[in-house]
């Protein structure tokens, strides 16, 4: 019986580690996108902390990016950095009331032009709360806080991932594809990164139903 309790133990705390680190990670979307193309993206903010909401995130935007535009956010103000030659190196976001709490999240857009020659997009985000806690996502990819990374992918010969090769009215079109893809990629990624939550939850209820089992066959 003391054996069955243990494992029983064992099970429940594996299961609440598992379900912390599927919620945890912020992340930029799309994960993939074009040499030379202009391109929106989602900063996805989830807040892990269970006592205190987040009330500011830090996101840095490196060489391989040209970020040019902000979107407005209702109930939070930005603030952008920059470097000598004016390029955007950075905004915060900061909560202008409570912030979010741990069963939330939220999405951040923000639009800019991607490097000709970049293969990748390594954005380093810091997340703050209330009790002035800060999470760093600046690790690499297999470290306990990871950075987010785009994958960008070479420039087709033809030019076609050059946006702004298109006339006024395709280019609004094209951001509009855009925000419906990211959002659906949102909502993968976000099921996604809930999978590892519902296999602990089965794999704890086939623990309980093989406890309770055993226990009636002494009985």
């Amino acid at each position: 019986m003391k054996k069955m309790m243990t494992s029983l133990a064992v099970m429940l705390g594996a299961f609440l580690l598992f379900a912390g680190i599927a919620s945890a990670h912020v992340t930029v979307l799309p994960k993939e996108t074009t040499q030379g193309s202009y391109e929106m993206f989602t900063v996805r903010v989830p807040s892990e902390n269970e006592t205190v909401p987040t009330t500011q995130i830090r996101v840095e935007f490196p060489s391989a990016v040209n970020i040019s535009r902000i979107e407005p956010k209702p109930g939070w103000k930005y603030e952008i950095q920059k470097d000598a030659s004016e390029k955007i190196t950075s905004v915060t976001w900061t909560a202008e009331e409570e912030g979010l709490k741990s069963t939330e999240f939220g999405l951040f857009n923000i639009q800019g032009k991607v490097a000709d020659d970049a293969t990748e997009i390594v954005f380093k985000a810091y997340q703050t709360y209330q009790d002035g806690t800060v999470v760093e996502w600046v690790g690499t990819q297999d470290a306990e806080k990871p950075a987010s990374v785009t994958t960008v992918n070479p420039k087709p010969a033809d030019g076609s991932g050059d946006h702004h090769s298109t006339v006024k009215t395709n280019e609004s079109k094209e951001e509009v594809k855009t925000e419906q893809a990211n959002k659906e990629e949102v909502n993968e990624t976000t099921n996604s990164s809930n999978a590892p939550l519902y296999v602990s939850i089965a794999a704890l209820i086939a623990g309980l139903l093989s406890l309770v089992i055993s226990l009636k066959k002494r009985a």
